[in-house]
C-alpha cells in the first residue's frame, strides 16, 4: 500500500475526504442556487455571494485547530467542501449570459465585482490568520 510522505496515510484517503466533501459542497452550492434563483440577464447575486463566501472560507481554515492537526481533515474542508462550493465556472456562465443577453456593463461589473470581491474576502480574512497556521494546512493539501 502506498502512503502519503506528507500525511502518513493511504493516498486514496486524501482522494475519497475530498470526493465525499466536494459532494457536499456542490450540494450546498446547488441548494443556494434552487432557494435563491436569479432570472437570466438579472444580476447573479446567488454565484456571487456563494465564491466569496467560500473564498473567505477557505482563507480561514487555518483558523480552526483541527483542520492544522488533521491533513484528511484539511483536504476534506478546503480542497473537497469548500472547492465543491465555490463555482468560477458558474460565474464564468453567468457572464456570458449576461453578455448574450446585451448587458455587457452587467456583465464586466459582475466579472470584476466577483473578481475583487472574492479577493477582499481572502484577504481580510487571511490577516487573522498567522504564517504557521497556512503553512500547516498548506502542507495538508487543504488549500487547493
Amino acid at each position: 500500500m502506498t502512503v502519503s510522505p506528507t500525511t502518513g496515510h493511504p493516498w486514496w484517503s486524501g482522494a475519497l475526504a475530498a470526493a465525499v466533501g466536494g459532494a457536499i459542497g456542490a450540494l450546498a452550492r446547488w441548494s443556494l442556487t434552487e432557494a435563491l434563483p436569479v432570472p437570466a440577464g438579472d444580476f447573479p447575486w446567488t454565484i456571487l455571494a456563494i465564491n466569496v463566501a467560500g473564498s473567505a472560507l477557505l482563507a480561514g481554515l487555518p483558523l480552526l485547530p483541527a483542520a492544522r492537526r488533521s491533513p484528511w481533515l484539511a483536504v476534506f474542508l478546503g480542497t473537497g467542501v469548500l472547492g465543491g462550493f465555490t463555482t468560477m465556472s458558474a460565474a464564468s456562465v453567468d457572464t456570458f449570459v449576461l453578455l448574450d443577453l446585451g448587458h455587457p456593463g452587467l456583465a464586466a461589473g459582475y466579472c470584476l465585482g466577483t473578481l475583487v470581491a472574492a479577493l477582499a474576502a481572502t484577504f481580510l480574512v487571511d490577516a487573522l490568520t498567522s504564517p504557521g497556521g497556512r503553512g500547516s494546512v498548506e502542507r495538508a493539501g487543504g488549500d487547493e
